[in-house]
């Protein structure tokens, strides 16, 4: 069985869209499937969203935090019940389709632990590109998480990773990151358990609006990787 858990913070709008495409898209290739939903505080109808669509699909689990916490708390305490021998962490967005899929899947067929889509290797295809300062400081992020944490990965940051079971319990687990900044800690976690981390390119497309604000989070994020790496 395959578990996919996607963080959910006001996504009223965004969520009904993304629900059906998983549903339709697992439902015709005949999957074993558990979606769960996580509302990490959400203070508009994102709730109402996630009952409903459990209501009528018995496959859709829900999950929730009293206030909000963060997508990598959010991401660890669905990651925590998920059920299946995989387990795929994906945004609300669904920035990365859903048919992307099968390419993350043949990596753990191949032996890989994690994994991940990426925007930065060749054959990767950006359809609908974010604002020219955000991919100047995306880029940015990820030479630091190169030089002291994760060299040899050119994207650790687009949201579209599928683990191992065993891999994605461990991970997350320890996951000391609430925010957005998650995803190296998470990965770096991984390798030092000597996980293979596959990068694979996949076809992506920006959806705004975002709630990462551009100086705040980059810095946290920034912060969390040095304390990542020089933790004692």
């Amino acid at each position: 069985m395959l578990s996919i858990v996607i963080p959910c913070y006001n996504e009223e709008a965004r969520l009904p869209r993304t629900i059906e495409q998983v549903e339709q898209y697992l439902d015709g290739k005949h999957l074993s499937y558990e979606l769960i939903l996580v509302d990490d505080g959400s203070s508009d109808g994102t709730r109402k969203v996630m009952d409903a669509a459990a209501e009528r699909n018995r496959s859709v689990r829900l999950e929730a935090l009293p206030r909000n916490c963060g997508k990598g708390r959010a991401l660890a305490e669905g990651v925590a019940v998920a059920k299946g021998s995989e387990v795929l962490v994906t945004d609300a967005d669904l920035s990365t389709p859903i048919e992307e899929l099968p390419k993350l899947q043949a990596e753990l067929d191949r032996g890989a632990g994690v994994a991940i889509a990426s925007r930065a290797v060749k054959g990767s295809r950006v359809e609908i590109s974010q604002p020219f300062y955000r991919v100047l400081m995306g880029k940015a992020f990820n030479l630091l998480v190169q030089a002291v944490l994760l060299p040899g990965i050119w994207d650790t940051q687009c949201g579209f990773k599928l683990f191992r079971a065993d891999v994605a319990h461990e991970a997350f687990a320890e996951l000391t990151t609430d925010g957005f900044g998650y995803d190296p800690e998470v990965l770096y976690r991984a390798k030092k358990r000597g996980v293979k981390i596959a990068e694979v390119p996949v076809v992506w497309r920006n959806s705004a609006p975002t709630k990462v604000s551009p100086i705040k989070s980059s810095l946290d994020m920034f912060r969390h990787v040095l304390r990542i790496r020089f933790r004692r």
